[in-house]
Parts: C-alpha cells; structure tokens; sequence
C-alpha cells in the first residue's frame, strides 16, 4: 500500500466517523463488560483502546464490569462449589467474599491501570460507593415445581443514585463500576452485572447500553453462531425467551435488556468483545457487529433494517 493509499484511508474512515461523533458527543454509553475480557492485560488493553476513543470524541462513558469467570476460578482453586440457575450464581458467604475479591480488587484495579496506561481519566466505584445503588437481599424465588431457591447475598436493586455519576462525567471522568452493593444494613450483595449497567442506563437517560459478551450477539439457535439476528424488538425476544432459544448466561442479559427498554433507554447492543474493534465498529458504521435491540422494529430507519447491528 502506498502512503498516498493509506492517507486516503485514514481521510474517508475519518469523513465517515465525523456524523456520527456529532451525533453522539456528550451523550452517555452505558457499556457493560463480561469479566472473561479482563483474564489477560492484552485483551484488557485493546478493550480499553476503544473505549478511549469514545471518551476522546466526547461521548460520555460508564463501563461497568462482571467478573464471573474470575470469581468461579478463585472459587474453585480454595475449594469452593459454584451453582448457577437459570444463569444467575447462587453466592453464599463464602462465595461473596470471592466476588468481592475478584470485582472490587482484582478486576477494577486492572481496568483502572489500563486506563491509566492509556490516559483515560477512570475512577473505580462500586454500587457500594456513596450508596450508588440500593438493594436488598433476593427473597426465596419459588419454582415452577413448588419449590423455592434461595439466591444467597444475592441483591435486587432498589435504585440508583444517577447524580452521583453525573458528577463524574460531568467531571471528565469515566466511572467504572463493579456491580458489588450492600443492604441499609451494610450487608454486602452480589448483583448480576447485565441487572446494574441496565439500571444504570435508565436512570442517565443513556444514549445506549452496549452488552460487550463472548457471544456474537444474541442468535436464533444457541449452537449456531451463524444464526446471529441483526435487530430484534421487545416481543421478539420474548418469543425466544419462551421458545427456550435463550440459555444460560444470555437469560439475565434478555431480563436487563427488556428492563432497560422498558424503562426509557432507546437502543441496547449485544456484541462480542472477540470481534476485533467490535466496540468502534458498532458505534461508527451503521452495519455494526452484533444484534440491536429496540422496543419496535417499526421505528427502525429503512437504513437500519437493512443492516446488522446498526449504531445509529
């Protein structure tokens, strides 16, 4: 490729980036991270290179992170059993400790270096924080059997203090929030981190929450990834739910996703962080990466049904 080839590139990438950095400067993105992403520094830092660059254009960023596959491993290396229903952990006291470990130590502060590595101005919160969101231990949930399950110090969110994040960003911040809170009590919860960034996302009046999974979005047969929907509404992704085309961990994403819907946010993204610059790519083109999800397809632009994942 000759120089003149490659300024022609960087000229038309930036040319077709310039519409949609107007449209969404100062805007807030609530983007919600698997914690599989942050197992290594590499995979951390070509996540955060492009979270920077939304932070560089002036769109307003909250990440929020899980730490799952982190907090299953430590469990398992001190002996510990790890259960899952229907997608969400069963956390004990032992199990608690574990996840406060992995998200509030090991997984914020890994973030935060990455960001400070890169220059992105990043202060770690957690729900706990300045009663950032407010909850209460998950009462027994019965089953379709007649049974119960008990979640443990598993937290149902109350609310959440927006301001406290606003201040950030209007700081020139970005926050990045574990999903860790607490009871009126002290106790400490564990929340579904899909639950908190929807949360999150409603009560900022977001622009978008984009769910950054391992998967390439959300797909029609959960064995096919081939089978990727490009845009899907509400009662669509109810079908599948009650299809039983949803499975394990994309069950509480589908639960965060309708909650955000339903609760104001106009756009919500399931990408795969695998995908190179997936985040960018998503933000930046109107083909997108992944599945849209809206609250009727029939609002969609002719654009935006033509495309997979539009960003628009």
């Amino acid at each position: 490729m000759t120089a003149n080839q490659d300024r022609a590139i960087v000229v038309s990438a930036l040319k077709h980036a310039a519409p949609y950095i107007r449209l969404f400067k100062k805007k807030v993105f609530v983007l919600k991270v698997g914690g599989e992403i942050f197992a290594d520094v590499a995979s951390t830092r070509a996540l955060m290179e492009q979270v920077g660059i939304l932070h560089q254009v002036g769109i307003r960023v909250v990440l929020v992170h899980g730490g799952g596959p982190q907090s299953t491993e430590l469990a398992g290396a001190l002996g510990l059993d790890t259960t899952f229903i229907e997608g969400r952990r069963v956390t004990d006291q032992s199990s608690l400790d574990v996840a406060t470990m992995v998200l509030n130590g090991q997984i914020n502060t890994r973030i935060l270096a990455s960001c400070r590595d890169l220059e992105i101005p990043a202060v770690g919160i957690s729900g706990v924080d300045a009663g950032l969101i407010r909850a209460h231990r998950r009462p027994p949930v019965q089953t379709e059997n007649g049974g119960s399950v008990d979640y443990g110090y598993v937290g149902d969110i109350e609310s959440v203090d927006a301001d406290i994040l606003r201040k950030q960003l209007d700081n020139g911040l970005m926050p990045v929030v574990s999903p860790l809170s607490c009871d009126s009590t002290g106790t400490l919860l564990n929340i579904n981190a899909d639950t908190v960034a929807a949360a999150i996302a409603a009560e900022l009046d977001a622009e978008k929450l984009i769910l950054a999974t391992g998967a390439p979005g959300i797909l029609e047969d959960a064995s096919d990834p081939g089978s990727l929907i490009s845009y899907v509404d509400r009662s669509e992704l109810q079908r599948l739910r009650d299809n039983g085309k949803l499975a394990d961990g994309m069950l509480p994403k589908a639960a965060a996703i309708d909650a955000a819907l339903a609760n104001g946010v106009q756009r919500v993204h399931v990408i795969s962080y695998k995908v190179p610059d997936s985040l960018l790519l998503e933000v930046f083109t109107n083909e997108g990466t992944g599945t849209l999800v809206v609250n009727d397809i029939a609002a969609l632009t002719p654009e935006e049904q033509a495309a997979p994942g539009d960003a628009a």
